[in-house]
């Protein structure tokens, strides 16, 4: 079993890469058996349709998103505060400065994934059995939606919710759309300093009265 589950990660992740380079028309079963170095056959061998590719590579997606996220609930490392008062600025500080790292993560090392992932959203708009790709954002909502709930933020479900769209808007800005022509490169202080503040700004306002 753990051999089996070996093999279908390299080969999502061989589909991954084809994703974010050529979207969903580079994704053949041949394409996948190239890029992960492997006879041909062998991704049809484990992955026999298109479908089944598609739903391995929206599993690893899920997989590799929830082991980063898992470290980054009070991203310094810090432990979870006690329940009761709100987190305070400094706290809110911190967490922002380590969204920004998180973010500016997707952005380098991360970046085909991220390019996967859009790829994935927006083919399942055309294809329901797809849509649960839409369920990644699921643990980020239930952190964020916890996360405003001990600073005290009014309404934290709705507000919680809020946050993982304003932020993931933030990453999609800053990957394909206009902000990736004036944000500082990805990879460097400057872009995650200016990435924390964006955050900062972002929990500061979902977090008033």
């Amino acid at each position: 079993m753990a051999g089996r589950t070996n093999r279908v990660a390299l080969l999502a992740d061989a589909a991954i890469e084809l994703l974010a380079e050529g979207g969903m028309r580079a994704l053949t079963h041949r394409a996948v058996d190239t890029r992960a170095g492997l006879p041909l056959g062998s991704t049809s061998a484990y992955l026999r349709t298109r479908q089944a590719l598609i739903e391995a590579v929206v599993q690893r997606l899920a997989d590799l998103d929830r082991a980063d996220l898992a470290g980054h609930e009070l991203p310094t490392g810090a432990p979870p505060p006690a329940p009761g008062p709100a987190l305070s600025g400094e706290d809110l500080d911190r967490l922002a400065a380590g969204v920004g790292d998180l973010l500016d993560r997707w952005l380098t090392v991360g970046r085909s994934r991220t390019l996967a992932r859009y790829v994935c959203l927006l083919e399942a708009v055309h294809r329901p059995e797809l849509r649960r790709i839409l369920g990644h954002g699921t643990l980020l909502r239930v952190q964020a939606r916890d996360l405003l709930a001990r600073a005290g933020a009014p309404e934290p479900d709705r507000r919680g919710d809020q946050l993982v769209a304003f932020v993931d808007g933030l990453l999609f800005d800053r990957l394909v759309g206009a902000g990736a022509l004036t944000a500082p490169a990805p990879g460097t202080p400057a872009s995650r300093a200016d990435l924390a503040a964006a955050v900062r700004v972002l929990l500061r306002a979902l977090t008033a009265a």
